[in-house]
């Protein structure tokens, strides 16, 4: 029972206060629902000018995420972890461990820098197409504006 700063028993405050609390409850979760937002593998390049790269494939997520998606990029997230992209044993366990998290996203977004697809980023698309996911293109440069 809702009781008012003087300690009586308030019950119309009460049922006010709780279905003012159930309403934003449901904001918050609808706000935050993530199970119904679409898994979507980012694919931009990595090797080379990793720094760059690195910052343009968290950009690239970042616009996933503002879109409504839930982007996974396995490329950054293994380096991170300590897996030597220069050691080919560790490189070669990094790149299948991404084909296994592109077979459960909904979609692939490949993020291109001029129309460039990498050596990675075209095996990533020629998975994609071979598991009849959805692929979309954007340039890097309509990320970074």
């Amino acid at each position: 029972m809702y009781r008012n700063n003087e300690g009586y028993a308030d019950p119309t405050a009460g049922a006010a206060m709780s279905r003012i609390m159930k309403e934003y409850k449901q904001n918050q979760k609808k706000r935050y629902e993530i199970k119904n937002r679409p898994k979507v593998y980012i694919a931009s390049k990595y090797a080379g000018d990793v720094v760059k790269n690195t910052e343009d494939a968290a950009r690239a997520c970042r616009y996933a995420a503002a879109n409504g998606k839930i982007p996974v990029a396995s490329h950054l997230m293994y380096p991170n972890m300590g897996f030597d992209d220069n050691n080919p044993a560790e490189r070669d366990m990094c790149l299948l461990f991404g084909l296994a998290l592109l077979a459960v996203c909904d979609e692939l977004w490949c993020f291109t820098v001029n129309g460039e697809v990498s050596a990675g980023m075209e095996n990533e698309v020629a998975e994609a197409k071979r598991l009849r996911i959805p692929i979309k293109y954007f340039d890097m440069a309509e990320v970074r504006a």
